[in-house]
């Protein structure tokens, strides 16, 4: 029997996390035995974005380093996971089902939202990924439909996933050069707060609403693109789906890295 896995959204705050010890990378490396083994990935990534849905399509993906001045063991990773161009059309395919029109594309390695996070709950490279893009100009509603038309892949034994952070203004990170274990200001808080009883109570509309709904949502967020994948993770999951807090902790005090499993 195909195992059914929950829809995840994990935040993957800074690549340092990949380097420095702390709380979200120890949950993150037991994460995946507690998921279990998916047959492959498909993960919607803060990182990939596009005007419309594109899927990645290499048998074998390069990497991408999309990021500067971090330290050079970051620029020498691998994450040599296999890619799916079966998945990849098969995503597509259902998304032009639900009048959306996506595309698999070739030449796209994976991004540090993708084999951040990956690297550490799967080390061993060995499930095949595809990487979904976000589209930043379409906003929350777009990507609970772009879930809710993939969620026929979880009867196929495919873990959906997206990768973001909950909270994530690297101006004000800039501008405090904060150290890693800064407490998160009332501000962080409250959002962090929001997000978490409207998740938890499965109210879909606040979450793709959250710009207009949820308090200090554009100081958290000056750019959508870090939250997007959470509609997307929780739209995957069905209708009535609400989900569960699997981690919680903050770095530097504007990431907060939250990880949901949506049921």
């Amino acid at each position: 029997m195909t195992q059914k896995f929950p829809t995840v959204y994990v935040s993957h705050g800074s690549p340092m996390v990949m380097l420095e010890n702390s709380a979200a990378r120890d949950f993150m490396l037991g994460y995946g035995k507690t998921l279990g083994t998916p047959k492959a990935i498909l993960i919607a990534s803060a990182h990939f974005e596009s005007r419309r849905p594109m899927l990645t399509a290499d048998a074998h993906p390069e990497m991408i380093y999309d990021f500067g001045g971090f330290p050079r063991p970051l620029f020498e990773m691998k994450y040599p996971a296999p890619g799916s161009p079966e998945l990849a059309s098969r995503a597509a395919t259902l998304l032009t089902a639900a009048g959306i029109v996506a595309t698999p594309v070739t030449g796209r390695g994976y991004d540090h939202g993708t084999w951040v996070p990956l690297k550490l709950m799967y080390p061993d490279a060995n499930i095949p990924v595809v990487e979904l893009s976000i589209q930043t100009n379409l906003g929350g509603a777009h990507h609970v439909a772009l879930g809710r038309a993939l969620a026929p892949l979880r009867e196929e034994g495919v873990l959906i996933m997206g990768s973001g952070s909950i909270t994530h203004n690297l101006h004000e990170y800039m501008r405090l050069r904060p150290t890693i274990d800064m407490p998160a200001p009332q501000w962080v808080m409250d959002f962090d707060l929001w997000v978490r009883e409207k998740v938890e109570a499965g109210a879909v509309d606040d979450i793709a609403n959250y710009l207009e709904r949820a308090p200090y949502a554009r100081e958290n967020h000056p750019s959508a693109d870090h939250y997007l994948p959470l509609p997307f993770a929780m739209g995957a999951a069905g209708e009535g789906a609400r989900g569960e807090l699997m981690h919680s902790s903050c770095q530097y005090g504007v990431l907060m890295m939250d990880t949901y499993a949506f049921h």
